[in-house]
């Protein structure tokens, strides 16, 4: 196993019932100067990712007491940190209850490190990008860049941070259609693949939270995604 490039220091956490994985990681994530704390099962996972300042959890769905789906639910409920799923169950069902859930990404097992890696700084480096930004604004909606907060018609709009940076890609796009491919390589720094859902449902899950039938993100069939202007 190569030793990654060194970055910013992150805190990770891991929770996974494979000690001997777990090790391997610790190892692997220390040469690239991070801190991975890890749990090996969901009910104590779970404390710790709620209790925790972690940057991000890397959260396995085959956990002993509690779950990984089940961690993941209540871990929206309490906290928001960006969560990447590790499964071995490759059903396209099972991936979707995880993107349900909350989930940012999903990375299947067996898996290379440096795409865990990669995939961590592709979902952290989303959250980086709107530092700096400037508000953005459109009917009713309002997006507060430097606390990544989204306001409609006064109240406070729970999102998660996936469905946040879709909304403030869609909106500072606003009148313009943004292709899958080009979503998918700003989220997840690769492009769409067929049949990847995983844009589709955080975009179901956005327009329960915002749009009241009012029909914002509009879907250009076989291309991508518009917002309206004018809300």
């Amino acid at each position: 196993m190569e030793t990654v490039e060194k970055d910013v220091q992150l805190s990770l956490l891991l929770v996974d019932d494979d000690r001997e994985l777990c090790g391997m990681m610790k190892e692997f994530f220390a040469g690239a100067g991070h801190r991975l704390d890890c749990e090996y099962d969901g009910r104590r996972g779970l404390a710790c990712a709620a209790s925790g300042t972690y940057d991000l959890v890397i959260l396995d769905v085959m956990l002993p007491v509690i779950d990984g789906f089940s961690v993941l639910q209540q871990l929206r409920r309490r906290k928001d940190v960006p969560v990447i799923l590790l499964t071995a169950r490759v059903q396209h069902h099972d991936r979707i209850l995880g993107l349900n859930a909350g989930a940012d990404d999903y990375l299947p097992k067996p898996f290379d490190p440096d795409e865990l890696h990669a995939r961590i700084r592709a979902v952290l480096r989303r959250t980086d990008a709107t530092k700096g930004s400037k508000d953005v604004t459109i009917g009713d909606i309002r997006i507060n860049a430097t606390r990544r907060e989204v306001w409609i018609a006064g109240s406070r709009a729970e999102l998660t941070e996936m469905e946040f940076d879709l909304l403030d890609i869609l909106m500072r796009s606003a009148g313009r259609v943004v292709s899958r491919d080009e979503l998918t390589l700003a989220l997840f720094e690769r492009k769409a693949a067929p049949y990847d859902r995983i844009l589709d449902v955080h975009i179901s899950h956005l327009r329960k939270k915002l749009e009241s039938g009012r029909g914002l993100i509009r879907t250009i069939r076989g291309v991508g995604y518009v917002f309206a202007r004018a809300a």
